[in-house]
């Protein structure tokens, strides 16, 4: 029996298969994504440049920016070192250390939240010494970076990890026993070999330290001038005070950001398959 034809399925079955595909991607994807522009320009453009423009948007794009320009920096600098530990010693917990990098994404967002509330809030396990210092986490900027950085830590690890594990360390101690000290080993050897896997971990990291809602949601609330865009949106959508296109029109950034994170995520993935 020719395998080729055990293995090729009718072209009525391709064509129809795809268009459940599309249609899908249709249904949930474009449909939703278009409304959102749609609704964004319902009241005028205008309105919508009013929006982009309100001091609330502004803010919560500045905030937006510091969360994610403090989260990104750190979980790269984790994410090398961790992914580093584990593909190239072996050590006595090991498995535990694995286990808890992928903590983050077992737990829910506002989950996280209201433990950082339990530990620095006001009636939390720090919240009198954070007091009586005058220091302030929840409802401000230290807590929604502590936040955006915990929900966001594991992506540049887990992309670094497999990289490194398939590319071994012969090519590491091969440059060591040349005379190349640990530093140089990194810079030169280490860092040229998983650099696509690196961008493509952060490039992840920063589109979701971007768009985090639950528990920034948790740790900032709803106090104004004091929130990140996802937490903007639901509150102009509640205010009925403004019009609905001001949720939208902030809701264009992020959608905007997505399409952005999309096509860098595919230009990466690309070199990565040409390198």
């Amino acid at each position: 029996m020719d395998k080729r034809r055990a293995v090729t399925e009718p072209a009525w079955v391709k064509a129809l298969l795809t268009l459940l595909v599309l249609a899908f991607l249709a249904l949930f994807l474009i449909v939703p994504l278009c409304a959102v522009f749609a609704q964004a320009f319902s009241s005028g453009g205008a309105i919508y440049f009013r929006a982009l423009h309100d001091p609330n948007t502004i803010s919560a794009i500045r905030l937006t920016l510091i969360a994610a320009g403090v989260a990104v920096p750190l979980n790269t600098f984790f994410g090398i070192v961790a992914a580093w530990a584990l593909t190239k010693f072996d050590f006595r917990g090991k498995n535990i250390l694995t286990t808890l990098i992928d903590l983050p994404f077992s737990i829910s967002p506002v989950v996280a939240g209201l433990a950082f509330v339990l530990v620095f809030g006001r009636d939390g396990w720090l919240g009198p010494w954070l007091d009586a210092h005058d220091l302030k986490v929840i409802f401000a900027v230290p807590g929604i970076v502590l936040a955006t950085t915990f929900v966001t830590f594991p992506f540049v690890a887990r992309e670094l990890i497999p990289v490194m594990q398939a590319q071994g360390s012969d090519e590491e101690q091969a440059a060591l026993s040349l005379g190349a000290s640990g530093w140089q080993a990194f810079w030169r050897v280490t860092l040229p070999s998983i650099k696509w896997g690196l961008l493509y971990g952060i490039i992840l990291c920063n589109a979701r330290a971007m768009g985090e809602f639950g528990a920034v949601s948790v740790v900032a609330g709803s106090v104004e001038g004091m929130t990140t865009l996802p937490t903007q949106i639901e509150t102009y959508y509640n205010d009925f005070d403004l019009p609905a296109a001001y949720a939208f029109a902030a809701a264009t950034l992020l959608a905007l950001l997505a399409l952005v994170t999309l096509a860098l995520k595919a230009l990466v993935e690309w070199r990565t398959e040409r390198a």
